[in-house]
C-alpha cells in the first residue's frame, strides 16, 4: 500500500523500497495550461554545474542513462525511470519540477500528484491541487536528496517566474534561439508534415486513454528496456530555451597581452573599460570629486541614453538589490544568509517553537502565541539554568528568524540527538522532543551542570557568535565548558580540572581550570564557537 506523503514530509529510499529501479510518475492538469516537467541533477550546492542532467523533452536522458525521460503512460501527464545506483557520485539531488508553459498560473491547476513505483507497486504518493498556490508559474514537486543515503522529500513549493526562472535559481543558463535563416528568392518552401509522436516505452503497463482514469500502476522495472527512437529531423520540437555550456573562443583569435605587473605588495588592477591592458590609468580625481567621463561618453555609474542629473532607477535599483534577494530552495527551513534563517510553516504542517522576540518578518497568515513551559517546567529551568522563553508559530506562510546578529546553523534530525545549551537554540519544529539532561560531575564555575537534549524527526536551529568548528570525539577530546555550545548526544561528557594542589611559589592559574572532556563511538562530534559565554 503507498504512504500518502504531505508537504514536507521525508523518508529514506531503503525505508519505502529495496529496489534502486524506480518509476516517478507526475500528474498535473489544468483548464487551457500546457506544463513542462523536469528533472534538475544537482550536485553537493545544490547547482546544476553540468548540463547534461537536466532532463527535459529536448534531452530525455543522463549520459549514463540513470536519469530517462519516459513520457506519459500508466494515466501519468509525464514519467521517468531513475536507477539511484547508477547515479553518479557528483550528482546529491534529483528535483522533479513543473512549469507553466506560456500564460497561466499554479493556482489553476487541478488535483495532481509525484509518485513513486518500485518492482510494479506504488510505494509512495504525494498530491496537490491548485488552492496551495497563488501566482506562482513553476513548482518544485519532489526531491532525491543524497545525506549519507537516498532520501525522497515531498516539496510542493511554488517559484514565481517560469522555466527560465527556475534554471537561474539552480545556476543555469538560458540561450536565446537564433533566428532561422532567411529562404533565398524563388526557393520552394520546404514544409514537411509533422512526425507521428513515438508513443512513450509502457515497460509493461498499458498506454493511457484520452478519458481521464485512476492511474494504474506503473510497470516492473526489470532489465533496461529499449530506448524510444530518437526524433527525426523533422519532428516539430518544443519552442523553449535550452540550455547552454559555456562558450569556448573561436579558433584564430588572439588572447588580449597580460596586464603589467602590480608594485609589490599591491593588487593587480584590472582594464578599464575602453583602456588597452598594460597601458598606466589617468590620475585618480580629487577626494570628493568625480573623474570626468571620457568625450562622447556618459559619466560612470549612469544609465545610457540617461541625461546627466537624472536619478538612478529602474534597472541600477534592482542590480544592487538583487543579491540580497529572498532565497527560495524549497526546503522548509533555509538559511537567507548568515545570521538570518526562513522557516515556511506551510511545508510540514508542524508548528515552530521560536525565541520569543526573533521574528523580524513574515508573509502570509501566521499567528503568535505564549508557549508556557508549564508550572514544572518553570521550576526545572530556574534550577539549572535551562529556561527556554518560547513562541509558537503556527499557520500559512514564512517566519524569518533572527537574534542580535549571531550566526545560525539548522540541523535536521533524522531520529538521532542532540544536546545544545538553551542559550544557544533559537527555534525548532515542535515535533521534536526536548528535555534538561544534567552533566555527570560538578566544579563548573556559574553552575552550568546542565543542558537542553533534543531528539526525534525535525530540525533545531542553533545560534553562535562567529563561525563555529566541528570536531569528531575522540579519547583526548576537550573543550572550555564556556565556548562548546553542542554535542552529539550519544557522547559522555566528563568534566576536567586543571587545578593542581601543590604549593607555588607565585600563586595564580592560567584561567583554564575547568574543561570537558567528550568520549564515545566514532561518528560523534562537538561544536565549539570562537566565543566564551
Amino acid at each position: 500500500m503507498a504512504r500518502e506523503f504531505q508537504r514536507g514530509h521525508k523518508a529514506k529510499i531503503s525505508d519505502l523500497t529495496p529496489g534502486t529501479d524506480l518509476y516517478v510518475g507526475v500528474q498535473i492538469a489544468g483548464p487551457g495550461l500546457t506544463f513542462d516537467i523536469s528533472c534538475f541533477g544537482l550536485d553537493a550546492n545544490e547547482q546544476l554545474s553540468d548540463d547534461r542532467y537536466f532532463i527535459f523533452f529536448n534531452q530525455p536522458k543522463s549520459p549514463e542513462e540513470s536519469i530517462q525521460l519516459l513520457g506519459a503512460q500508466a494515466g501519468d501527464t509525464e514519467s521517468f525511470r531513475v536507477t539511484l545506483d547508477r547515479i553518479p557520485a557528483n550528482i546529491h539531488k534529483l528535483s522533479f519540477t513543473a512549469t507553466v508553459d506560456g500564460a497561466g498560473q499554479m493556482s489553476q491547476v487541478g488535483p495532481g500528484y509525484i509518485r513513486i513505483v518500485a518492482g510494479g507497486e506504488e510505494v509512495v504518493r504525494y498530491a496537490f491541487n491548485g488552492s496551495e498556490f497563488t501566482t506562482e508559474r513553476a513548482v518544485m514537486l519532489g526531491d532525491f536528496y543524497l545525506k549519507d543515503v537516498w532520501r525522497f522529500a515531498a516539496v510542493g513549493q511554488g517559484f514565481d517566474g517560469g522555466l527560465d526562472a527556475l534554471l537561474k535559481n539552480f545556476g543555469g543558463e538560458v540561450a536565446e534561439e537564433e533566428p532561422a535563416a532567411p529562404q533565398p528568392q524563388g526557393a520552394a518552401p520546404s514544409f514537411a508534415p509533422p512526425a507521428a509522436s513515438v508513443p512513450a516505452p509502457s515497460f509493461g503497463a498499458p498506454a493511457a486513454p484520452q478519458a481521464p482514469q485512476v492511474p494504474q500502476p506503473a510497470p516492473f522495472f526489470g532489465a533496461p528496456a529499449a530506448q524510444p527512437p530518437a526524433p527525426t529531423p523533422q519532428q516539430q520540437m518544443h519552442a523553449a530555451p535550452t540550455m547552454a555550456a559555456p562558450l569556448a573562443p573561436h579558433g584564430g583569435m588572439v588572447p588580449p597581452p597580460a596586464p603589467a605587473p602590480a608594485p609589490y605588495g599591491q593588487p593587480p588592477q584590472q582594464p578599464q573599460f575602453g583602456q588597452v591592458p598594460g597601458q598606466q590609468p589617468p590620475p585618480a580625481p580629487p577626494y570628493g570629486q568625480q573623474a570626468p567621463a571620457p568625450y562622447g561618453q556618459q559619466p560612470p555609474g549612469m544609465p545610457q541614453g540617461v541625461p546627466q542629473g537624472v536619478p538612478q532607477a529602474g534597472a541600477g535599483l534592482q542590480a544592487a538589490l538583487q543579491p540580497y534577494k529572498e532565497t527560495a530552495t524549497g526546503q522548509r527551513w533555509t538559511p537567507q544568509n548568515q545570521q538570518l534563517m526562513r522557516v515556511d510553516l506551510t511545508m510540514g504542517g508542524t508548528p515552530v517553537l521560536a525565541r520569543q522576540g526573533s521574528m523580524v518578518m513574515y508573509q502570509g497568515k501566521v499567528d503568535f502565541s505564549y508557549k508556557g513551559a508549564g508550572f514544572a517546567g518553570r521550576i526545572v529551568g530556574n534550577a539549572t539554568g535551562q529556561e527556554m522563553q518560547l513562541m509558537r508559530c503556527t499557520g500559512r506562510g514564512q517566519v524569518f528568524l533572527a537574534e542580535d546578529g549571531s550566526h545560525l546553523h539548522a540541523i535536521e534530525l533524522q531520529g538521532d540527538g542532540i544536546c545544545v545549551s538553551a542559550e544557544n537554540v533559537l527555534a525548532f519544529d515542535e515535533s521534536l522532543q526536548h528535555e534538561v539532561r544534567r552533566i555527570e560531575g560538578h566544579g563548573i564555575p556559574g553552575g552550568a551542570l546542565f543542558t537542553m537534549q533534543f531528539q526525534g524527526t525535525g530540525t533545531v536551529v542553533v545560534k553562535t557568535h562567529g563561525v563555529p568548528v566541528v570536531l569528531p570525539v575522540t579519547p583526548t577530546t576537550f573543550a572550555d565548558c564556556n565556548a562548546v555550545v553542542a554535542w552529539s548526544s550519544a557522547s559522555q561528557v566528563i568534566i576536567s580540572s586543571q587545578v593542581r594542589l601543590r604549593r607555588n611559589a607565585y600563586p595564580g592559574h592560567s584561567g583554564e581550570t575547568v574543561n570537558l572532556q567528550f568520549r564515545g563511538a566514532p561518528g560523534n562530534f562537538i561544536v565549539v564557537q570562537p566565543y566564551e559565554v
